[in-house]
């Protein structure tokens, strides 16, 4: 029996929010029979216009259960409509999941459902968030965060990134990461990943060095050396890192390392894998090379982390107990 998901908008929404739906129709196209049956719903229905000024036809609110509903976010915070407050709370008691992409996060809170619970939202607004509403403990530098049965994600394109996330949820990391290649998402940004990646940082000029980076990112455990990069894009070594240090204002080895501490810090958000496992993963060999590059950068120790983020779950697992 399909899932039945709910993309809930409003007056106002973001039409980005959207692109989410898109990653749920991709999985149905790969896996029969469709693994998901999706509505797009508004409080009492009828026509509803983005904050772009398109409008787009939903459906009712319904009484009936939802496997997910997903509420969409704003370009900036809107105040909350007292009828899809109920609606939400209504929907929370039988759902399996709630989510929400951005400031729908603030409505989720207006509705009390997100009192105790980590969450995340747009990086501009999780300040605002914060002083609204002290209960809530906020990871304001996440893609996406997932606690329990709520889901909550960043603004603007991050709504993919939750969707895909889902997905794997749901059916696996194989298929989510076919989906991500049906939408040429090369590379699916992980929750624990900053909402300022490396890879915007560095910002390079020409296909050939972005080609290069992603291929560094797909395959941190190997060396990569700049003639291993060179090759993968057809330059000579001397004219690779040339190019790449004017286009990104880093050396290659600077930038891996940059790629590989984005990587190697997701993991350790996580709080459950083991640091010696996190520096084979990430590409830094051993523990001791990678506790002098976090120092380097971050002036502080993996260990140093990995204690946080197992101190921030503790209150967490406590409720769940």
């Amino acid at each position: 029996m399909s899932k039945r998901v709910a993309l809930v908008v409003f007056p106002g929404f973001q039409m980005l929010d959207l692109a989410a739906l898109t990653v749920f129709e991709i999985a149905n196209l790969m896996q029969q029979p469709a693994p998901y049956a999706l509505e797009v719903v508004s409080h009492s229905g009828g026509m509803v216009m983005s904050s772009s000024g398109v409008r787009i036809e939903t459906q009712a609110f319904s009484t009936r259960s939802y496997d997910t509903v997903l509420l969409a976010g704003a370009t900036e915070i809107t105040a909350s409509e007292p009828q899809l407050i109920v609606c939400l709370q209504r929907a929370a008691q039988r759902a399996r999941r709630i989510a929400s992409i951005c400031t729908g996060a603030f409505i989720l809170a207006e509705a009390g459902l997100l009192g105790g619970y980590r969450v995340t939202t747009h990086w501009a607004h999780a300040h605002e968030l914060k002083r609204r509403h002290p209960e809530i403990l906020i990871d304001d530098d996440k893609i996406f965060v997932h606690d329990r049965a709520l889901w909550t994600s960043a603004g603007m394109t991050a709504c993919i990134d939750l969707a895909l996330a889902l997905v794997d949820d749901d059916l696996g990391p194989e298929l989510a990461k076919a989906v991500a290649r049906k939408l040429v998402i090369y590379h699916r940004r992980t929750g624990g990943q900053s909402q300022f990646a490396t890879m915007s940082e560095l910002e390079p000029g020409s296909d050939r060095i972005r080609d290069a980076l992603n291929f560094a990112k797909e395959n941190l455990r190997e060396p990569l050396t700049v003639e291993q990069l060179a090759n993968h894009v057809h330059w000579s070594p001397r004219h690779f890192s040339r190019a790449f240090q004017l286009q990104t204002g880093h050396s290659p080895a600077k930038a891996i390392e940059k790629l590989r501490l984005e990587a190697a810090r997701a993991l350790l958000e996580d709080g459950h894998v083991a640091i010696s496992n996190i520096a084979m993963q990430t590409g830094f060999g051993d523990e001791e090379r990678m506790r002098r590059a976090f120092l380097r950068t971050l002036g502080k120790p993996p260990q140093a982390l990995l204690r946080e983020a197992r101190l921030r779950q503790q209150p967490l697992a406590a409720q769940a107990a």
